[in-house]
Formats: structure tokens, C-alpha cells, sequence
């Protein structure tokens, strides 16, 4: 289809426009994609499920997401070096919590989306 065809002329070309204009930096671009990726492993989805529903200890990651405690201590690393979790010491304890609300939005956005799905 070429633009002569298009009966929605007016409404696309603006449509368009403004999505040129929104358009991020490829950098930006490459940021959001690295976030969707570290979601998009079942372990570290787990984890992140798991902290919506707070500040928890490797242990008790553990005991919810089932599995290793080395495997759960290497996928938490890795969700904070890219800056989905954080921790902070409190005593003997590592706690960890996500990072900020919208991981946590994004989740459970994607809930909602199965949910649909399922409809």
C-alpha cells in the first residue's frame, strides 16, 4: 500500500508526526529493551512477582520462588546491576525491593494482559 491509497490520509500523516517527534534516542530505546529482557526470564519474573509484595530477604526469596539459593542470589545480582532491584543491609540481612513502582506496574500490567487474553 502506498500513501495514495491510504483512505485515512490526514488522521495517519498526523498520527505519524507525532510519533517521529516521540520517538526516543536509540540509547533510550536500547534501555527499555534490556528492562523487558530481564522480565522476560521466568526466574527473575518470579522474583519480581515475589517482591510485590515487599522488601524481602534472600531467604524468604527463596521460599517463595522455590529453587537454589545460589541460582535466586546470581538472577537478584543481575536484576540489580540493570536496576530493577535494590537492597540495602540491615544488620546480617540483605533486603531486597524493587527499584521503583513502574517494574512493578509493568508486572502487573502484564497480568492484567493475560487475563485478557484469556477472555
Amino acid at each position: 500500500m502506498n500513501k495514495e491509497e491510504c483512505t485515512h490520509g490526514a488522521e495517519h500523516e498526523a498520527a505519524a508526526t507525532r510519533a517521529k517527534e516521540r520517538v526516543l534516542s536509540l540509547e533510550g530505546l536500547e534501555e527499555i529493551c534490556n528492562t523487558f529482557r530481564m522480565l522476560g526470564e521466568p526466574s527473575r519474573m518470579k522474583i519480581v512477582r515475589a517482591l510485590l509484595e515487599g522488601e524481602l530477604c534472600v531467604y524468604h526469596i527463596v521460599e517463595a520462588c522455590g529453587g537454589q539459593q545460589s541460582a535466586v542470589s546470581h538472577q537478584l545480582r543481575v536484576l540489580k546491576d540493570n536496576k530493577i532491584v535494590k537492597s540495602r543491609r540491615e544488620g546480617q540481612n540483605i533486603l531486597y525491593s524493587l527499584a521503583d513502582e513502574h517494574v512493578g506496574e509493568m508486572v502487573r500490567i502484564g497480568e492484567e494482559h493475560l487475563c485478557c487474553k484469556k477472555e
